[in-house]
């Protein structure tokens, strides 16, 4: 493929990025926000402690949050343990006075379970990549390699599909095959763009918005149903259309190097 499509093709698909970017949050991310706020942000301490229990935990919640998100935990389960405050009863104040947080009289042991614990309504998701990349997954593989770049897989990143270390890309197992290629091609596009001095120069938001775009370009060109699913994820990084276009140079640039490789011959 000629270096004029290439660009063309990565134009295209960014102006309908930027598209579904200006028009908000799509129903499947509305949902799954929705969701994702009835889970508790743990202090680091109970973190530890669920990491240290149940190392493969992605969604933790008491006993009654699951059965009001319609889930039941199953029969025998084994509860995780965490430390629960013990607040003091607020004291009679002065309205004139300023609000004062109630005193911690000490702590007590709770226990919450995984969603993996649970049976039940599906819990809502952000829309995923769809189709088959036929013969270019192993193309984007060997793009991988002939970067110096190693491939593997491992159930510890969850629920992280991805994850890109400066040589080495970790893919979580199990994804679709659009997924897994969508996910390589995010990771890659890290590997490219955000290794030495520019990693530190640019925020978490930066590079995820650029990764994801880039991901979507690709994913565009040979053929895959990605609907929603790199606009949820740029929106939940905080992302918007004016950020994206600020990046295209940057997009274009990875992009180009993906698809010359999946295209060449």
């Amino acid at each position: 493929m000629k270096s004029e499509q290439i660009q063309e093709i990565t134009e295209r698909a960014a102006e309908q990025l930027v598209a579904s970017l200006n028009a908000g949050h799509s129903e499947s991310l509305t949902a799954y926000l929705k969701a994702i706020g009835h889970f508790h942000h743990y202090s680091l301490h109970n973190v530890l402690l669920i990491a240290s229990q149940r190392p493969d935990a992605r969604y933790v919640a008491g006993f009654r949050r699951w059965n009001q998100l319609g889930r039941s935990v199953r029969k025998g389960e084994k509860g995780i343990m965490i430390l629960a405050p013990i607040v003091r009863r607020k004291p009679q104040r002065d309205e004139d006075l300023p609000e004062i947080s109630p005193p911690i009289a000490g702590f007590r042991a709770a226990f919450v379970f995984d969603v993996s614990q649970t049976d039940g309504k599906e819990l809502p998701r952000i829309a995923v990549v769809q189709g088959d990349p036929q013969g270019y997954a192993e193309r984007l593989r060997g793009f991988a390699a002939a970067q110096g770049i190693v491939v593997d897989y491992s159930d510890v990143i969850a629920p992280a599909r991805g994850m890109s270390s400066g040589g080495k890309i970790t893919l979580l197992p199990g994804q679709s095959a659009a997924e897994e290629f969508s996910t390589l091609a995010h990771e890659l596009a890290h590997e490219l763009l955000h290794r030495g001095d520019r990693r530190a120069n640019c925020t978490r938001t930066v590079r995820e918005t650029e990764a994801e775009a880039t991901a979507f370009v690709v994913c565009h060109a040979v053929g895959l149903e990605t609907g929603s699913a790199a606009s949820d994820y740029i929106q939940l990084w905080k992302g918007d259309a004016q950020l994206l276009t600020e990046s295209l140079a940057n997009i274009r640039q990875a992009a180009s190097q993906i698809l010359d490789a999946l295209t060449d011959g």
